[in-house]
């Protein structure tokens, strides 16, 4: 499944909802559904920065594809990165690179974040982007 599948896929699933509040339980509920992330990579090297609660995505490129795991101890925040591990995981570093995540915005959940929450999803995308540029040089060799 390619990229813009897997967003489509995730937009069907919320155009079920037809409020910010079914929206959130959703969101709560892909959290749960986040795989376990192995303690040894919730260190400060896998951070993520500016982010208001703990949050760490731990980057694997396997066959020049790359795999991300994350976690966090804020459920609404572990859902929204589940979605983007969801959407990211298994493409290539370029792909991740040049991809813009509108869908959030599309499916309203951008929108209803605090400044800090905003920021903080920023920053988990910047974090993602910056492990795709790394490993993309690797790739390229």
């Amino acid at each position: 499944m390619n990229i813009e599948q897997k967003i489509e896929t995730i937009q069907n699933k919320f155009s079920n909802f037809s409020n910010w509040e079914d929206k959130y339980r959703q969101l709560i509920l892909l959290g749960k559904e986040l795989p376990e992330m192995g303690e040894e990579h919730k260190n400060e090297k896998f951070r993520v920065k500016g982010c208001q609660s703990q949050v760490w995505v731990y980057p694997e490129l396997k066959e020049n594809h790359l795999f991300f795991q994350a976690d966090s101890d804020a459920l609404i925040v572990k859902g929204i990165v589940k979605l983007l591990v969801d959407v990211y995981s298994g493409e290539t570093p370029e792909v991740i690179m040049n991809h813009k995540p509108d869908f959030l915005k599309e499916l309203g959940i951008s929108d209803h974040l605090s400044m800090n929450r905003t920021n903080g999803l920023a920053s988990i995308v910047k974090s993602m982007k910056m492990y795709a540029l790394a490993f993309n040089t690797l790739v390229k060799k």
